[in-house]
Order: C-alpha cells, then sequence, then structure tokens
C-alpha cells in the first residue's frame, strides 16, 4: 500500500509527551499517518480507544497502533518489515521512548536500564529505520531529549535545576544527544535531518507526578 500521507513512527506513545504528541499533530492536519509506538500492545490499544473517545472528532490524521519496545529486537524488526509492506518508507520517526529508574537498585543496574531504553535502543532503532527514511522525500528523526544531558547546564552554578538528581538519567541524555549529533553529520549526505528536543519538565509518568496531571 502507498499513500501521500506523512508517515509519522512516535516511540513510547501510550502515555505523556509520545501520546500527547500524537494527539496534537492527528488535530492540526489530516496530511498524516501516525503510528503509535507500543512496548504493550493492550496499553496501546487502550490509549488509542481513549484518544478515540475524548477528541473523536477532532481528529483528522490516523492513528494505528503498533507493538514496538526499543529494547526488543524482534518488534523493531517487525515494525521495520510492517513499515516497508504496507507504506514502503518512513517520513518521520520520533524517538520519545525513555525512562527513569525511580525505584531502588545497584547503580550498574540502573545504568544499564536507563541506557537500555534512552540511550541502546534509540540507536538500535535509528539505525534499523534508515533504509526506510531514506525512501522518503523529506526523512526527519526527532529525539526527544532533555536539559539535564546539557554539560554546559550542569556546570552553571545558577541553573535552576542543579540540584535536581538523577545522574544516570543526566548521563543517558548526554549520549543522547551526542547519537542525535552524530546522525545530523551522518545523515546529511542523504538528506536526512536530525533534531534533539527539549520538552523542558512536564508532569508524566516519567516524571513520576502523572495521573492527574
Amino acid at each position: 500500500m502507498t499513500t501521500d500521507k506523512t508517515i509519522v513512527l512516535i516511540t513510547g506513545a501510550t502515555s505523556g509527551i509520545g501520546l500527547e504528541t500524537t494527539i496534537a499533530l492527528s488535530k492540526s492536519s489530516p496530511s498524516y499517518h501516525l503510528l503509535l509506538g507500543a512496548r504493550n500492545v493492550e496499553k496501546g490499544a487502550t490509549a488509542l480507544a481513549k484518544i478515540q473517545s475524548e477528541h473523536g472528532s477532532a481528529l483528522l490524521s490516523p492513528i494505528d497502533v503498533i507493538h514496538l519496545d526499543v529494547t526488543s529486537a524482534p518488534t523493531i524488526e517487525s515494525t521495520a518489515s510492517y513499515l516497508d509492506s504496507h507504506f514502503g518508507r518512513l517520513d518521520v520517526l520520533i524517538q520519545n521512548a525513555g525512562i527513569i529508574v525511580h525505584h531502588p537498585c545497584p547503580t550498574l543496574e540502573n545504568l544499564r536500564q536507563t541506557f537500555e531504553t534512552n540511550v541502546f535502543g534509540a540507536k538500535v532503532l535509528t539505525e534499523a529505520m534508515v533504509p526506510l527514511l531514506k525512501k522518503s522525500t523529506n526523512p526527519r528523526v526527532i529525539y526527544v531529549s532533555s536539559e539535564q544531558g546539557s554539560i554546559t547546564l550542569r556546570l552553571d552554578p545558577e541553573y535552576k535545576y542543579k540540584n535536581t538528581r538523577g545522574t544516570e538519567y543526566k548521563m543517558s541524555k548526554a549520549a543522547l544527544n551526542m547519537l542525535a549529533a552524530c546522525d545530523r553529520y551522518e545523515f546529511r549526505e542523504w538528506g536526512g535531518k536530525v533534531t534533539a528536543f527539549n520538552p523542558g519538565w512536564c508532569v508524566s509518568n516519567l516524571t513520576g507526578e502523572g495521573g492527574g496531571g
């Protein structure tokens, strides 16, 4: 199947920034075909049902749920196959999936869990999507990062979040920023555009303040 719509894949889209991005894009224009990436298919279906129930007629672009866990090679491979067979390309990859480890655990375990999703998964997924992005006339990769990954701000004594904890998370976002910079440089030869986006502080499940926020 081919389509003239802009194919957008959003990871970690069952809640928080990923969910709100999906809703906002669908409301903004009928020109998108949005793929709501869900680590858990049931949660993805629940999220889509909630979107349709709460926003209904305001949705202009179609939304489909796709099973995608950035730490799972089989779901990455199946997503690539699905995109290739259904659309033949990918136009926009929004790498939103990310975690903060809130439960107490040894530092090494924290680092492994955090980097597995926030860095390793992002790198592997982008690599898998490059052949499909190359088939787009306007390919884009957007990494949802954080100012918490800024080394300059971390060393600024006037930085308003200087006392915020979470060294492992900050390290992962610094690494993600470097990944975005490397991709931006390397993808230029085939027209790929890469952005690292800082959404600022948001009330969500990621920050541990979700639910009623």
